[in-house]
């Protein structure tokens, strides 16, 4: 129950975004400002409806992230281009939350292609996003062995592990696809847990038949704390745009 509204960090993000690479209007700068006021109204200062981007639900989000991380800071810079030559832009989150005698640390990333016209943003597409929740005193190590991107109708590995042995620690974990509804509610599925034997959890996938994405919910349970993550899929019909 407590860990159910914390959200996919791509979610927390917000749908800040397809096309044409940023000219000059406006600032990385501006749009960071925009993120970490307090003022209701600075988003609508740099974001304009457009394909992808909803400013007032990327508003609606940042407020969602705010009241379950009152300390929730955002980060804008420029990130690596891609391949076909698109410059990006990387979004990071990080804040925190006490819950009676647990301290709970959340992460996100996301990478986007932003437009603009004018002196606003008016257009995204989410190239990668992924987030991480963790409690406890000690930063689990826990890499997420998902792939960025699949083909239609491929069978793929989705496997979490900790990174260092258990030493005999009994760990549980639940892994699960975020439907397209939960997304909309920024809601988690309901993870049902069950003890792991080999450090992890390792399942096979096959991707939808249509292009578009898949996210992936992961919960895992150790004597030294919980973490939660998730982390999108991109499915696409091109080998050609498997990678990016």
């Amino acid at each position: 129950m407590l860990l159910r509204p914390l959200l996919p960090a791509a979610l927390a993000l917000a749908g800040l975004v397809t096309a044409a690479p940023l000219r000059a209007a406006p600032s990385l700068h501006a749009l960071q400002e925009a993120l970490n006021s307090s003022s209701p109204e600075a988003l609508t200062t740099v974001l304009e409806p457009g394909k992808g981007l909803d400013p007032d639900e990327v508003a609606n989000r940042r407020l969602l992230l705010r009241e379950q991380f009152p300390d929730a800071s955002w980060t804008v810079q420029p990130g690596a281009p891609l391949k076909d030559g698109r410059a990006t832009t990387q979004i990071n989150v990080a804040g925190s939350r006490e819950e009676g005698p647990y301290r709970f640390r959340f992460e996100a990333q996301q990478q986007l292609v932003l437009g603009a016209s004018g002196d606003r943003f008016n257009s995204q597409e989410v190239i990668r996003e992924s987030s991480i929740l963790r409690s406890g005193d000690s930063d689990l190590k826990v890499s997420l062995l998902i792939p960025d991107a699949v083909l239609t109708g491929q069978r793929y590995d989705v496997d979490v592990v900790f990174d260092e042995p258990l030493d005999g620690a009994v760990v549980a974990g639940a892994l699960q696809p975020v439907s397209a509804a939960d997304l909309l509610r920024m809601r988690t599925p309901d993870l049902q847990l069950e003890a792991l034997g080999g450090g992890g959890i390792f399942k096979s996938a096959q991707a939808p038949y249509q292009p578009g994405t898949q996210t992936w919910a992961v919960l895992l349970v150790h004597p030294k704390g919980i973490v939660a993550a998730s982390k999108q899929v991109k499915v696409v019909a091109d080998r050609a745009t498997l990678s990016f």
